[in-house]
């Protein structure tokens, strides 16, 4: 059987390009070796956001004085936690399957690995059966880095990734995160807020490396008032048990234990095990693509963590619906100027485009504007004593918007106005027509440009 279109991985970019593709008339077949959904649906994205607010409604209940609100001795049930965090998960599963179901897309859950290539097409074989396709789009995605650290391997179940942290049955009293970015720091604000000691060991100068780097001091600095330890510029040399042992800055050789060790240094590239070698297709730490995600092989495209480039789910889901386009001859690109990234902690952080380092390491002649969260009339109403920042980032000659950051909650369902923004190179005189709902807290972007 000849398909138009094989996609291999069902995470963001793959079940979203084969819904994109089955919707334009496109025969799919989209090969999944473990669940649909991915990293993202199944150990990612939704289970950590789904965990995070149940966190983030106990300590609504614990802090509800503050509103004028009695609640007499709230608690939590951690095995409930995590149940629910499953049930959300199966449902938005199912929902994933629909949609396949609903735009005819063959669906096979097993293995797949790529044969070659003929003039009849790409051959995939999964199981005892093989495919032929027109065009492969390659979506297999990421897996947790986990770097050669003496003792790491003895430790046993001490040591947790994201995916066994979500399994876990139980809460550890004492959490040791080797790596302060994203995922650390989400971890941390979940157990954080159950009553977790959390212990935060980080090479870089700063947590979020990559954000704004004002703003990633703030969150740290909150972070650090609700009782987490930071020790940053600390380089980890062993494991010894459950105890991480490691460098200050001073070269200083210290020690901290706890009941698990959650190792969240980064992700890399699957690149491996299925078969991309049979096509010659280009890959270093992950597959080569252009603005089209075109790999070097005629109609052999990939998307999402695979590239290597930005491991995000929204970016894979774009990068496939670009993929798509493309094999149905409509002109795509593929942009990364205006890619949001978001960590949901409590308060959240979101920032889309340059930030200061990256302007001044690019020398770009920008201007820079500041504005507390408080100046939101709705952000006062609803964060009590809550601490945030909007900070606008504008080019200083054609005064057209560069970044924009902010801390603070719900600024990850502001950052899109953002991103619409700099997508498409709107100047501050533009952004200050344009008429924001009150009260909201995304006022504040608009108040902010307007201190410029």
């Amino acid at each position: 059987m000849l398909f138009d279109l094989a996609v291999i991985g069902g995470g963001p970019g793959g079940y979203v390009a084969a819904e994109r593709a089955g919707a334009q008339g496109l025969k799919v077949v989209l090969f999944e070796k473990k669940e649909m959904g991915g990293v993202c649906l199944n150990e990612g994205c939704i289970p950590t956001k789904t965990l995070l607010y149940s966190a983030k409604v106990f300590e609504y209940a614990k802090h509800a004085d503050n509103y004028a609100v009695k609640v007499e001795n709230p608690s939590f049930d951690y095995a409930k936690i995590v149940d629910r965090k499953n049930k959300v998960v199966r449902k938005l599963v199912a929902g994933v399957k629909g949609a396949m179901k609903a735009n005819k897309v063959q669906v096979l859950n097993a293995e797949a690995m790529i044969q070659g290539r003929s003039a009849e097409g790409i051959a995939i074989k999964a199981g005892e059966e093989t495919y032929m396709a027109r065009n492969l789009l390659i979506c297999t995605g990421s897996e947790a880095a986990v770097p050669p650290i003496p003792g790491l391997k003895e430790a046993g179940d001490v040591i947790v990734t994201n995916r066994e942290i979500l399994a876990m049955k139980e809460q550890p009293k004492e959490l040791v995160i080797i790596g302060g970015g994203v995922i650390g720091m989400e971890f941390a604000s979940f157990f954080n807020s159950l009553g977790t000691k959390v212990t935060i060991v980080e090479m870089l100068p700063e947590i979020l490396g990559g954000l704004d780097g004002e703003i990633s001091a703030m969150l740290r600095g909150i972070y650090a008032k609700k009782g987490i330890n930071f020790n940053l510029r600390c380089k980890v040399v062993a494991i010894e048990g459950n105890t991480v042992v490691y460098e200050d800055p001073e070269g200083k050789t210290c020690r901290v234990s706890g009941d698990r060790i959650l190792v969240s240094v980064g992700r890399r590239a699957n690149i491996k095990g299925f078969g991309l070698e049979n096509l010659g297709v280009a890959a270093e730490r992950g597959i080569k693509v252009d603005d089209k995600m075109r790999t070097n092989i005629p109609n052999v495209y990939a998307a999402g963590d695979v590239t290597g480039f930005s491991l995000l789910a929204h970016t894979a889901s774009r990068e496939g619906e670009v993929a798509v386009n493309n094999i149905c001859g409509k002109d795509d690109h593929m942009r990364y100027d205006a890619i949001p990234g978001v960590v949901y902690t409590n308060p959240e952080v979101a920032g889309v485009g340059l930030t200061e380092e990256q302007a001044k390491a690019k020398n770009v002649d920008y201007t820079v504007a500041k504005l507390p969260m408080a100046y939101a009339g709705r952000f006062v109403a609803e964060n009590e004593g809550g601490e945030g920042m909007c900070k606008v980032l504008v080019g200083k000659k054609y005064h057209e918007v560069l970044g924009v950051h902010m801390l603070g909650n719900p600024c990850s369902e502001m950052i899109h106005s953002a991103c619409i923004a700099i997508e498409q190179e709107m100047t501050v005189e533009q952004l200050k027509e344009v008429v924001f709902p009150h009260p909201t807290v995304s006022e504040i972007v608009k108040e902010t440009i307007f201190t410029i």
